[in-house]
Formats: structure tokens, sequence, C-alpha cells
């Protein structure tokens, strides 16, 4: 259970171009590769970074290759201003570090709008993804949620630290199912945005969200076997969507974690990781 620091001195950075922007992206990478199996790559929401998955990224990482990174506008990613945070353009980053890896195959673990990002890579590239697992999603119109919405306000940028600060404990700390044993989670989440660079990054990625970006999605064209691992208590992207999912993708399992709200890798990372790793075993080779 790494600090977000340690975490942060584990990363590597490479340079893509998204958008003709030529953009940092930081990664966490763990693991080798042990058989034909695919690298399982991790893919976090907002307001989150790749730290999300630090309870479970290094415990799949002794059977699979592991890639974490953290989206454009996110934890040690590119934070300047001016280029597409949405998950169209999280999308195309993805592309690009896969290549940039020599990655040309997946697995993808996701969760928010790491989620939706994976759904559309999913969707467009069906032969590159092996198996596709979904916590807590954006899909369809379920998203942005109302505290999305007002942190993309200009005011997000100029606002001051003990004012951000508060609305992002309530994000995180309020968000959890249970009070207790998760500050390194809430100090952690809330260290990428706690600099001027990352106010005003945390506002753009807020007002980049576009329901269109799943809403267009062609969720049928999805190949992949996927396993929808939901905290079941969340009222932000509740488990109804879940099963909507399940009946557009061909071969999908609803799996539910009780306990768990929005946060559920933080809620049961226990279950979380162990229903993971069997399904990556499962369907592997």
């Amino acid at each position: 259970m790494p600090g977000h620091e340690t975490w942060t001195d584990r990363q590597e950075t490479t340079t893509v171009t998204v958008d003709g922007h030529e953009l940092e992206v930081a990664y966490f990478e763990d693991g080798e590769q042990q058989s034909d199996d695919p690298p399982v790559v991790f893919l976090h929401g907002i307001p989150t970074w790749s730290f999300l998955w630090r309870d479970v990224a290094p415990e799949i990482a002794a059977d699979r290759r592991v890639i974490a990174p953290d989206l454009l506008g996110y934890g040690n990613s590119a934070m300047r201003d001016g280029f597409d945070r949405s998950i169209r353009a999280q999308e195309e980053m993805v592309d690009a570090l896969l290549d940039e890896l020599g990655v040309e195959t997946v697995s993808l673990v996701a969760h928010d709008i790491g989620g939706g990002v994976a759904l559309r890579y999913a969707a467009h590239n069906p032969d590159a993804v092996e198996e596709l697992v979904l916590s807590n999603a954006v899909c369809y119109d379920s998203w942005p949620v109302e505290f999305i919405n007002g942190l993309g306000l200009p005011s997000t940028a100029e606002m001051p630290d003990e004012e951000l600060d508060s609305k992002l404990d309530f994000a995180f700390a309020d968000g959890l199912y249970d009070d207790e044993g998760h500050e390194e989670f809430v100090e952690g989440m809330k260290a990428p945005w706690q600099s001027e660079d990352g106010k005003l990054s945390l506002s753009r990625n807020a007002v980049a969200t576009n329901t269109n970006h799943t809403t267009e999605l062609d969720y049928e064209a999805i190949e992949a076997e996927t396993l929808l691992l939901w905290g079941g208590d969340d009222v932000l992207q509740p488990v109804s969507y879940a099963e909507r999912l399940a009946e557009d993708i061909g071969d999908a399992e609803v799996v539910t974690l009780d306990d768990a709200y929005h946060w559920v890798v933080e809620d049961r990372p226990e279950a979380y990781r162990d229903r993971l790793a069997e399904f990556l075993k499962q369907q592997g080779s």
C-alpha cells in the first residue's frame, strides 16, 4: 500500500501526441509478460489519478504486466492549459501510449470516466481488447454528475485552498462507505489538485465531461469478455447502468460488491482485487 509520494516515484513518463499537442503522460508499470495474456491497463476517473489502483495493480502484476496511466490533466501527466481532456481525447491518449509501449492487445480495467474511455476504446478497437472490466463507469447518459459540473465553473481555478480542500474532502471522504482508515486515500487523491496548475487543470477536466461521447457509442460492437464489477450502493453511477450495459454487450457478467459506494476500489479493495484476479485467470490462457 504505497503512499502517493512513493507511487509518484515509481511512475515513468513518456510523450504522446493527441490532437497535434505533444503531452507528457505519467504511468505506473509493473510485472512482466509471462504468457500470451495481454497487459492489464488500469484507467481511473475524475477527480482521481492512477493512485486509485495502488492496492490492486501491484498484486495483479504478480501474474500479468500492468500499466496504469494518469489521464491527461490528472495526477502527474500534463496539466498545462490548452488541450482537450474529454474522454474522446483520453481514448486517443491511450491508443498513443499503447503504441509507444509496443502493446497491441490489452485487458482494460476502468472506473468512472476511465470506464467511458475504456468503452470507447473497446467499441472502436474490438480486436484489440480481450477482457474488459468496468466499475461504476460512466456510460449512456449517466453523467456528468452535479458535483463535477460544479468543479467545471471558472471559479474553481481561483478558489481558496481551504475551500477546494473542503470540496475534495466531500468528494472523497464523504463518498466512502466506511468513515475509518482511509486517510491515505483521501490525502493521495487530493494531492494533485493542491497547486495553482492543479486547480486550473481540475476545472478544465470537469468542463470537458461530454455526455455525447458515450451516448454516441455502439455498445454492441464490443467483443471483449466483460465483467461489470460494481459497487452496489453507488448513487452516482447506480448498478442499473451496469445491468443496461450487460444487455448491450454480448458477453458480460454483472457482479456487485455490497457495502461499497462509488469508490468501490477503496471501499472493498480485497474483494475487488480477488474478483478481478479470478476473472482475469478464468479468461486467460
